[in-house]
C-alpha cells in the first residue's frame, strides 16, 4: 500500500511540474543611442519617422512584444543642442517603449534637465546604479516589471561606471554611479522570486558587457553605449547580450523562448533591421513632429558653408578641428578628445548642420601656458620640445575637467584659465574659409 501511494505521489508531482515548467515566447525589440538623430543620415539610413514606421510593422500582431532603449536618447544633432534635447524625448513618446534606461549623454544637459527628461516620458526610465551621496536613487525606480504573453518581465536598468569621466562634473551634481555589475546583482537576487524573467537594459562598456552577461541571474542583456553594434549576440551558457548600430540605423528583435520553470532562455534568434528611408514609408504622425522641430532649427544651420571634394573621416576630423582650435586660440598645441567627433563630414556640398552634427557639444576652447616638461605626453608626441620654454596649449572645456581620464590628456592640474569660445565656431570659421576642401 505504501509503495502505491509512493508512486501515486510521485506521479502526481511529475504532473505538477509539467503543468508548471511551461516554455514561452518574448520578443524583444530594442534600440539604443539614438542621439536626437530625428532626420535620416547621409547614407539615407534612420530618422525617427522611418525608425517609428519599422517599430510599428514589427509590433502588428505581435503578441509577446516589447520594446526596450539602451540610453542616450539624447544629444547629437541641432535641435537637442538648441533645445536641450527635451523635444527628443517627447517625440520618442510615439516609439511606443515600454522602458528605457539613460545614458552618458542624456546627463549633457545637467541633471536637473535628464529629471525633466525623466519626467516627460510615458514609459519607465530605469536605472539601479546612479545614485547621490545619501543614496538615493537618480530615477524613481531601478527596475519594473512588465507583463507580456502570461509573463511578469523584470527590467533592471544600468549605467557605466565611466560616466563621472564621460560628462562634465558640474552636470552630475551631488550624483554618481555605483559599480554596475555589483549592483544589478544585488536587485536581480531581489526580482528574481517576483518575475519569470530578467532583462538588464544597460548602458555599459565592452568590459561591463562580458562581466554582466556572466551574472547568473541575468539571463538576458539588451545593451548600449558602444555605437558599432554587434556582429553577433554575446553568449555565456544560457544567457545573451545584443547591442545594435547607433542612429537609429538599426532596430534589433530578439525572440526567445523561455524555461519559466527555470527563469531563462532555452532558445533564442536575433536579427538586425536595417532602417533604410529608400525603402520605408514614414510614420506620419512622427514625420509631422519631427519636420516641426528641424524647421525650427534649419533657420540656424541649413545656410551653405563650403565643398568638400571628399568625404573626411573622423580622425582626420580630429586634425582639423585641433587646427581650429590654434588658430582660435594662438596656441602651439591643441588637443581634443576623438570621442567629442560625432560625425563624418560628406562629400559635396557643405552646411553649418554638418559642423552642428560632428561638435554637437557647446563646449568651449580653453587654453594655458606651460613649461615644455609640463606639456602631456599625448600632445609632444612626435615633436621636439624644449623642457625649458613656454608653450600654448588649448583643450575643450570637457577635456580639462576631465583631463586625467584615458581618452584625455591621462594628466593632473593643468590649468586652462583663457577662453577662445566654442570649439563648434572654430571649426566652422576654419571650413568657411577654405571654400573648398580637397
Amino acid at each position: 500500500m505504501r509503495i502505491w501511494f509512493r508512486l501515486v505521489c510521485c506521479l502526481t508531482a511529475l504532473a505538477v511540474t509539467q503543468l508548471t515548467a511551461e516554455i514561452r515566447t518574448l520578443t524583444i525589440l530594442h534600440t539604443n543611442d539614438l542621439h536626437s538623430r530625428l532626420s535620416p543620415l547621409d547614407n539615407h539610413h534612420g530618422g525617427f519617422a522611418y525608425l517609428a514606421a519599422v517599430i510599428r510593422q514589427q509590433r502588428d500582431g505581435c503578441i509577446d512584444c516589447i520594446l526596450l532603449n539602451a540610453g542616450d536618447l539624447a544629444q547629437g544633432t541641432p535641435v537637442s543642442t538648441m533645445f536641450k534635447g527635451l523635444p527628443i524625448f517627447e517625440i520618442a513618446n510615439m516609439f511606443g517603449f515600454d522602458a528605457a534606461t539613460l545614458g552618458n549623454h542624456d546627463f549633457d544637459y545637467a541633471w536637473a534637465q535628464t529629471r525633466n527628461f525623466v519626467e516627460t516620458s510615458k514609459y519607465p526610465i530605469v536605472s539601479s546604479n546612479i545614485v547621490d551621496s545619501k543614496g538615493q536613487l537618480f530615477t524613481p525606480k531601478p527596475w519594473t516589471i512588465l507583463k507580456v504573453n502570461g509573463m511578469r518581465i523584470g527590467i533592471i536598468g544600468a549605467m557605466t561606471d565611466d560616466l563621472h569621466s564621460l560628462t562634465f562634473p558640474a552636470n552630475l551634481g551631488d550624483y554618481h554611479t555605483t559599480p554596475p555589475v555589483e549592483t544589478v546583482r544585488k536587485y536581480a537576487a531581489e526580482l528574481k522570486g517576483q518575475c519569470d524573467l530578467i532583462v538588464v537594459v544597460a548602458h555599459i562598456n565592452g568590459a561591463e558587457e562580458e562581466a554582466m552577461v556572466r551574472e547568473p541571474d541575468v539571463p538576458v542583456v539588451i545593451s548600449g553605449h558602444i555605437h558599432t553594434g554587434l556582429e553577433h549576440e554575446l553568449s555565456s551558457g544560457n544567457h545573451v547580450l545584443v547591442r545594435v548600430k547607433s542612429y537609429g540605423e538599426e532596430l534589433g528583435r530578439l525572440e526567445l523562448k523561455i524555461d519559466t520553470e527555470k527563469k531563462a532562455p532555452v532558445s533564442w534568434l536575433w536579427k538586425k533591421i536595417s532602417i533604410d528611408s529608400d525603402k520605408v514609408e514614414p510614420a506620419p504622425d512622427v514625420a509631422a513632429q519631427v519636420k516641426i522641430w528641424e524647421d525650427k532649427a534649419a533657420v540656424v544651420v541649413d545656410q551653405p558653408l563650403a565643398v568638400s571634394n571628399r568625404l573626411i573621416a573622423r580622425p582626420e576630423l580630429k586634425t582639423m578641428i585641433e587646427q581650429a582650435m590654434k588658430e582660435a586660440s594662438g596656441a602651439d598645441f591643441a588637443f581634443l578628445n576623438s570621442g567629442a567627433v560625432r560625425d563624418i563630414l560628406p562629400q559635396g556640398q557643405l552646411l553649418v548642420r554638418h559642423v552642428w552634427n560632428i561638435m554637437p557639444f557647446d563646449n568651449l576652447v580653453v587654453w594655458g601656458t606651460f613649461k615644455g616638461r609640463d606639456l602631456p605626453a599625448v600632445v609632444t608626441a612626435g615633436h621636439t620640445i624644449d623642457p625649458d620654454k613656454d608653450y600654448k596649449l588649448a583643450v575643450s572645456d570637457f577635456t580639462a575637467a576631465n583631463q586625467d581620464s584615458q581618452e584625455n590628456l591621462r594628466s593632473r592640474g593643468l590649468e586652462f584659465p583663457n577662453q577662445a569660445g566654442f570649439v563648434r565656431d572654430a571649426l566652422e570659421k576654419l571650413i568657411r574659409q577654405k571654400k573648398v576642401i580637397e
